[in-house]
C-alpha cells in the first residue's frame, strides 16, 4: 500500500503528535510558543482543462488513470518545504494540477508527452512529493493547463544482475518498496535520506539525493549506472557500460534535472549485499572545529565509516542528534554519530575509533548512536507540531571545501541569526563528507512573525546570499527547484546558464516539462 502525505503536513497523519513536553519546554525557554487556529480543509480551483482534452488523456492511459477529483489533486499540489506548507495552511492551493494522470509504462509517458506538446499543457513529473525547494510548483502561465504526471504505477523492480551487482528499478518505487524488493535477492541499495519513507527512486535521481550512508555508499548519483528517459523529442537510453570516454557523461545531465529535461522511466543502480553487521555509536568533541578536523582526517585517510554526522554546539545542546529525545538531557561540546555496516565491522570500528581518539574524541557508547538511527525519520513530524505551536522551523544546506568550512559556517549562521532576530535558534551539522570538503546542514527555529512566509523568505535570501558570497554551493542535496533558482545563475555563471538553456531548448522546445523549475 502506498502511503499518501497530507497536503498541509508531513507523512502519515497517524504518526503526527502534539509537541512533546521536552521540546515545548525547550522552545518556550528560547523562543516562546503560541496557539494557532486549526486549519480547515482547503478548497482548490476547479479543473481548467476542457472535457475534450480530458477525453484525450483518457484515451491514452484509460478512464481510471485520469483523476480530477479534489482530494487527489490536493495531494499532488506542491511539495513539503515550509513555504509550501505555510501557503497551504493559509488556504492557498492555487497551484493544484487540473488533473492527475498515472501512466503505466514508458510508452504511456512518451504518448502523454506528445499530447502535452500538441495541446501546450504543462506536465510535472511526481514521485513522492517530498521536494523541499519548490520543485513541484511549476509555472502555469502560458499553458492551456497543468498535469501532475504521477509515476505511482511505475513501481517495479524490473531485473537484477547478481554478477555485475546492478538492478533496474522503475521511478515510482518508494524507498521502502525498493529495499523490500531488493532484499528478496539478499541485496540493498543503501540509500536512506530523511525522506526515505515517501520519496521515490525517480525523485532520488532527479534531485541528486544524498542519504545518511553517503560516507560509505555514496550519493544516489554515484549509485546510478544507467537511465531510460522519455523526452518530448524521443527516447534517451544511457549507460551501456560502467564508465566510458564517449564524450560528456549525459547521465549527469539527467541526474539533478528535476523533470525539466525528460521523465525518467527506468533507473539502473549498483547494489550491494545486505549488511551482515551494523553498529552505531556516539562520540563527543570539545568544539565543532575539533570534530570537523577529525572527520577530515578520516575522509582523507580513506577510513570513513558508513555513517558519520557531527552536530555543532547549539544542535548538541538541544540534543537534536538523538532525535528521539529532543530537548532531553544532552552532553556538552559536540556530538558525532558514527555508523558501520557490512562485514568486518569490529576491525573497521577500531580503526575509526583510533583516529577519533587521536583527534580528541570521547566515546559515548552505543545508546546515543542507536537513538539517532531509530529516530532518523521522526524530525519532519516535529516540524508540523512546531508550526502548530506558532514556531517557524525550516532547514537549508550547503557545501564547501575543508579550507573554507569555518568561513561558510560563520557567514550563514550569522545571516540567519541577523534576519530572524533575537531568540532564534540556528543549529548546524555536517552529515556528508568527502576527501576535499563537507556539507553544512542548518536547522532554524524562531517565533512566527505576523507573516511567517515573508519572515522565512527573507531569512532564506540572507542565508543564500551568504552561501554564494562565501564560496559555498546553493544546495548540496536538496536540489534547485524554484526556491534556489535566483541564486543558481550566480553559482554557475552566464555560460553555465546558456548550457542549461540550450539543453532545455533541444529536448523540450515547447517547454512543457516542469516549467519555471531549475532552468534560469
Amino acid at each position: 500500500m502506498i502511503l499518501e502525505m497530507h497536503p498541509q503536513r508531513w507523512g502519515d497523519p497517524a504518526h503526527a503528535a502534539p509537541l512533546p513536553e521536552s521540546v515545548k519546554g525547550l522552545v518556550d525557554a528560547f523562543i516562546g510558543t503560541r496557539d494557532t487556529p486549526a486549519v480547515d480543509q482547503v478548497r482548490i480551483p476547479a479543473p481548467g482543462l476542457s472535457a475534450s482534452l480530458l477525453d484525450g488523456l483518457r484515451a491514452l492511459v484509460g478512464e481510471d488513470e485520469v483523476l480530477t477529483d479534489e482530494a487527489t489533486r490536493r495531494l499532488r499540489t506542491r511539495g513539503k518545504s515550509t513555504p509550501d506548507l505555510l501557503r497551504a495552511r493559509a488556504g492557498d492551493l492555487a497551484d493544484a494540477p487540473d488533473a492527475v494522470v498515472r501512466p503505466g509504462s514508458h510508452e504511456d509517458v512518451e504518448a502523454l508527452l506528445a499530447w502535452a506538446v500538441e495541446h501546450r499543457v504543462a506536465m510535472v513529473p511526481f514521485g513522492g512529493g517530498t521536494s523541499v525547494t519548490g520543485g513541484l510548483a511549476a509555472r502555469r502561465d502560458g499553458f492551456a493547463g497543468l498535469i501532475s504526471l504521477d509515476l505511482v504505477r511505475l513501481d517495479r523492480l524490473l531485473s537484477v544482475d547478481p554478477v555485475s551487482m546492478t538492478a533496474v528499478l522503475q521511478p515510482g518505487m518508494r524507498g521502502p518498496a525498493a529495499e523490500a524488493a531488493l532484499a528478496e535477492h539478499g541485496l540493498t541499495l543503501g540509500h536512506f535520506p530523511q525522506s526515505f519513507e515517501y520519496a521515490s527512486i525517480g525523485g532520488f535521481a532527479a534531485t541528486r539525493s544524498s542519504g545518511q550512508s553517503s560516507a560509505g555508499f555514496g550519493r544516489f548519483d554515484d549509485m546510478v549506472v544507467g537511465l531510460r528517459v522519455a523526452t518530448p523529442i524521443g527516447e534517451l537510453v544511457l549507460g551501456s557500460s560502467p564508465a566510458n570516454a564517449a564524450g560528456p557523461d549525459l547521465r549527469q545531465a539527467v541526474l539533478g534535472s528535476e523533470g525539466t529535461l525528460g521523465v525518467i522511466t527506468e533507473v539502473t543502480v549498483r547494489v550491494r549485499p545486505v549488511a551482515a553487521e551494523k553498529a552505531y555509536e556516539a562520540w563527543s568533541f570539545a568544539t565543532f572545529a575539533d570534530g570537523a578536523e577529525a572527520m577530515r582526517t578520516l575522509a582523507q585517510s580513506g577510513g570513513l565509516p558508513t555513517v558519520i554526522r557531527l552536530s555543532d554546539e547549539a544542535e548538541t545542546m538541544v540534543n537534536l542528534a538523538s532525535q528521539s529525545d529532543i530537548g532531553g538531557e544532552g552532553v556538552t561540546g559536540c556530538v558525532l554519530i558514527v555508523g558501520h555496516e557490512g562485514a568486518s565491522v569490529a576491525a573497521r570500528r577500531a580503526e575509526v575509533a583510533a583516529v577519533l581518539e587521536a583527534g580528541g574524541g570521547t566515546n559515548l557508547g552505543e545508546e546515543r548512536g542507536l537513538a539517532w538511527a531509530e529516530g532518523r525519520f521522526h524530525a519532519p513530524y516535529l516540524r508540523d507540531s512546531m508550526l502548530d505551536a506558532g514556531v517557524l522551523v525550516e532547514t537549508l544546506e550547503t557545501a564547501t571545501f575543508w579550507s573554507n568550512r569555518e568561513r561558510l559556517y560563520g557567514a550563514v549562521k550569522s545571516a540567519l541569526e541577523s534576519s530572524l532576530g533575537e531568540g532564534a535558534l540556528v543549529l548546524c551539522h555536517i552529515s556528508h563528507v568527502y576527501e576535499t570538503g563537507c556539507s553544512l546542514y542548518f536547522t532554524v527555529a524562531a517565533r512566527q512573525a505576523e507573516d511567517p512566509l515573508v519572515q522565512w523568505l527573507a531569512a532564506k535570501a540572507a542565508a543564500s546570499d551568504a552561501m554564494i558570497e562565501s564560496g559555498g554551493t546553493i544546495t548540496h542535496h536538496h536540489a534547485v527547484g524554484t526556491d534556489h533558482k535566483p541564486w543558481l545563475t550566480r553559482e554557475i555563471g552566464p555560460v553555465g546558464v546558456a548550457m542549461l538553456q540550450g539543453l532545455k531548448g533541444a529536448v523540450d522546445p515547447t517547454g512543457v516539462l516542469n516549467p519555471g523549475v531549475l532552468i534560469p
